[in-house]
This record gives C-alpha cells, structure tokens and sequence, in this order.
C-alpha cells in the first residue's frame, strides 16, 4: 500500500511529465510488482545479453574482484545501492566470506519490501553474513556512514542502473556520492558498452514483446494508482538507438489521435496520432567516457573488469 506521499508525488510526477512537450514519464515508477516480474523476464531473454554479462564477470574473475577490494585483514562495509535480488551480489558475497573477509553487507533501497526479501534471502543464505538493510536516500544513509564509522566502504552501484541517467544527471550522482565518501573508500559500477548497434537494439525490443509489455505496464499502473483511462491497445512500444550520441531510447506511441482522463488529477490529456512518450533513456560508454565520467566526478578508474565479448565493463573507481 502506498503512502499518501507517495502517491501524491507519483500522480504530481504523471501530471508533470504529461504536461510536457514532448510527454515523458518517469523509469523509476515502471517497478511496481508486475513491473519487477516483468523485468525478471527480460533479463533472462536470449536478446538481453547485459546480465549474462556482468554476472559472468562476477562469476569468472570474483578472485580478482576480491583482491582489487580489500587488503589481507582489513574490515570494511560492502555497500550496495539499489540491489534489487542480490543473484550478483551473492556471489561475491559468498567468495568473499570463504575468504575469511571481515566485512558486512548493507543494502540501500527506498523500498522495504525490497529490502526485507533481501535481508531474508542473504539471512537464509549466508547465517554468518552480518547484513545492516538501510531504508531511505542513498546519499543521507551514506553521510551517517561517513561520520560515524572509520570502516573503509566499498559501494556497489550495478545493474547497468547508471545507463539511465542523462550525462549530466550521472555526473551529480557521482558527484554527490563522492562528497559522502571519505579518501580510503571505493565505488564499483556496471558500465554496458558501445558496441554492434543491432545487438543493443535487440535487447530493448525483443521479439516476445516483453520489453514491450514492462513499457504499457506503467500506463496500466497509471490506470489502477490514478483512476486513468488510458486504452493500452492504442498505444504501441518502440525503441531505438543512436550511434553517435550511444544511447538507447524507448518510446510509447499513441496509436491515433485521442483523450486520456486521470482522474486523481481531475485532468484530461490529449495525444496527437503517432504522439511519443518518452520513457526511458539507458546510455551506452566507451572506456574514454567511463575515464571522462571519472575524473569530471571527483574520482580515478583503478581497473575495469570485462566480459568474454567485451560487451559490458565493471569499473572501480577511488575518489580523488
């Protein structure tokens, strides 16, 4: 059950990007229940080649990965944000703890829903992991971490998450988790990689429409949260990508000329035919890019960490 805050700022968030010119809506409402499990499904589509990738990285170098982490003895805070199952997670987590590691694990997410099963399943799992969920913004949970511990953190930002955000909106991110970082800790983040344009684009426009399906499921969530109308037979899903600028995008297109009523916000929005919303952005790097990212953020790559084809890069970074 949602708050009245949150809803208040999901239907404040509806009105301002339908509103727009051109309409957008906001990825972070696309995981709702149906939402995530859709999201299930895509990752384990033969399109869908980022988890395959960064869960082969984890699989193939952990040793390398543990010994990039922590010096022989030391104690420090593995950090994650947004950790969604933790499946990745866990496998460091389980060669680090077989490497008598002293450290614990503490996810970061705004949802305790999330949290909860996740604790659950590391609890279940791994009984001798110390596990310290943290519900609440990433960077006000991070700030008490940095006065009130001297223990060296290590943040995990996976997922290739940082793909949607713009340029800029990844530079303040990392900016602002710099500025809660103190000089001995590090951050580890999952970069996909330019690469064959088709290869990118099938990945965001499968051929069993389940991409298409998590895009219409946040009209239909729309639908049931905000008392809308929208008709998702007149909306269709479509996704492309631009070489030059590395980025993917995803749209859903008004199918004909029409009028949607909101009713939690007593307003009716009209599409023109073959109309965009735009949904979401999920950019792609080079190294050069990832270097740039860096060093504009306040921090120096200490090694990047690939897959067999090249097609995905885990990078570690220490701030400056």
């Amino acid at each position: 059950m949602q708050s009245a805050i949150q809803q208040n700022t999901f239907a404040d968030d509806v009105q301002r990007g339908l509103s727009a010119n051109p309409k957008f809506l906001s990825s972070k409402y696309f995981y709702d229940d149906e939402g995530s499990r859709l999201f299930q499904e895509i990752m384990k589509l033969p399109e869908y080649y980022l988890t395959r990738a960064e869960t082969e990285i984890f699989r193939s170098q952990t040793k390398e990965i543990y010994e990039a982490f922590a010096k022989q003895g030391e104690t420090f805070d593995l950090i994650e944000l947004g950790a969604g199952d933790g499946t990745k997670t866990s496998l460091l987590v389980d060669y680090f703890l077989k490497q008598n590691a002293d450290f614990k694990y503490v996810p970061i997410d705004i949802s305790a829903e999330a949290l909860n099963y996740l604790s659950e399943k590391f609890n279940a799992s791994f009984p001798e992991l110390a596990v310290q969920p943290e519900q609440g913004d990433y960077f006000r949970t991070l700030e008490t971490f940095k006065t009130k511990t001297d223990r060296r953190k290590i943040i995990l930002f996976l997922g290739s998450n940082i793909g949607n955000f713009s340029q800029p909106q990844a530079q303040d991110f990392f900016k602002s988790l710099r500025a809660v970082m103190n000089p001995h800790d590090a951050l580890f983040i999952g970069f996909d990689l330019q690469k064959d344009p088709r290869t990118i684009l099938r990945a965001y426009d499968d051929a069993q429409n389940v991409t298409a399906e998590f895009n219409l499921n946040l009209l239909r969530r729309i639908n049931r949260e905000l008392g809308a109308d929208f008709d998702l037979q007149e909306f269709s899903h479509y996704a492309g990508y631009h070489p030059i600028e590395g980025a993917a995008r995803s749209f859903l297109m008004s199918r004909q000329a029409q009028k949607v009523f909101v009713k939690a916000l007593s307003k009716t929005f009209e599409f023109a035919a073959w109309e965009p919303i735009f949904m979401e952005i999920s950019q792609k790097y080079n190294l050069g890019m990832i270097d740039d990212l860096a060093q504009m953020s306040g921090f120096k790559v200490v090694r990047n960490f690939f897959d067999g084809q090249n097609f995905y890069a885990n990078s570690l970074w220490k701030p400056l």
